[in-house]
């Protein structure tokens, strides 16, 4: 199977979805949610989706009402624009890796084959992971691994690579795996090294400013009374998103207005939704998935 939709009943639900709606899948994948979507749509409804991922273009769906936009989703604003869309009813992201992307060896991103670096979700990135190895400079490279991968030896693992690679280029996952070696005692191992590989995965793929490039979007394309719902699954992405639909921004508090109401474009809906236990024994990749509901305020 190309990807196990996560959440799948919940995060749909929370876009309370109505029949002749439009509606937006950022994170296409396999389809899951797509087509979970579209069984809710009646004959007028639409549904755009976005992937950036031209592997995902096998999964697209014959159906009047789907159209497949093989894009980032940092993009949202213009291509939708583009196909004459300015207002949307719901907006549904799942910012996971898709499990295809893990199993395909030859993509990078697991540590369970041996590839070359690559890691990229789109192969006309330029960027990709044998440039970050290879390339970054030390502060670079420690910034990369003590923030997406919060990994407390970030600073020597940075070194080591350094050195490692003046003796020769470090092509493969196997030769990363193998630079690092002395930071991977066998009890962790495999989660240190996922905690690497994490850690490059969204430096090659700018996850992070993607995340809130397309949040910051949200609220001029979303109607009022209008839904967000956000499949996140680390501690980075969650904050973002949570931070996002609390204070409207990123940094600092949110704004006011004229009387000192707090003047935000999102109230949350319900509370935080994580996988069942059930879930999870079906498909661990779950395990980790935090989902959040937001409504776009009626002004």
């Amino acid at each position: 199977m190309y990807h196990n939709p996560v959440l799948l009943q919940e995060s749909v639900d929370g876009l309370n979805i109505k029949e002749n709606g439009v509606y937006v899948d950022v994170t296409f994948g396999g389809g899951g949610h797509s087509r979970k979507i579209l069984e809710y749509l009646g004959s007028e409804g639409k549904l755009f989706a976005f992937d950036q991922d031209e592997d995902a273009l096998a999964n697209a769906i014959d159906d009047p009402r789907f159209t497949l936009i093989n894009e980032n989703f940092r993009f949202i604003r213009q291509f939708l624009k583009f196909y004459g869309i300015r207002k949307v009813d719901g907006i549904l992201a799942d910012f996971g890796v898709s499990s295809h992307q893990f199993d395909k060896a030859e993509r990078g991103f697991s540590t369970r084959f041996e590839a070359d670096l690559d890691m990229r979700m789109s192969k006309r990135n330029l960027l990709s992971a044998y440039e970050v190895v290879n390339n970054y400079d030390y502060d670079d490279l420690r910034r990369v691994l003590f923030q997406y991968g919060d990994l407390r030896n970030a600073n020597a693992m940075a070194k080591t690579i350094l050195a490692k690679r003046e003796e020769a280029p470090i092509k493969t996952t196997e030769m990363l795996k193998e630079a690092l070696q002395k930071f991977l005692p066998k009890a962790k191992e495999h989660k240190i090294l996922a905690q690497i590989y994490q850690a490059v995965r969204i430096e090659v793929n700018q996850e992070i400013a993607v995340i809130e490039e397309f949040l910051l979007q949200t609220p001029e394309l979303l109607d009022e009374g209008g839904r967000l719902s956000v499949i996140s699954y680390h501690s980075l992405e969650d904050r973002l998103v949570k931070r996002f639909i609390r204070e409207g921004q990123f940094q600092g508090e949110a704004p006011k207005d004229f009387y000192g109401n707090v003047d935000v474009p999102f109230k949350k809906v319900g509370s935080l939704i994580v996988p069942s236990k059930e879930e999870i024994a079906r498909n661990n990749r779950a395990r980790s998935a935090k989902l959040r509901i937001a409504e776009r305020i009626i002004k």
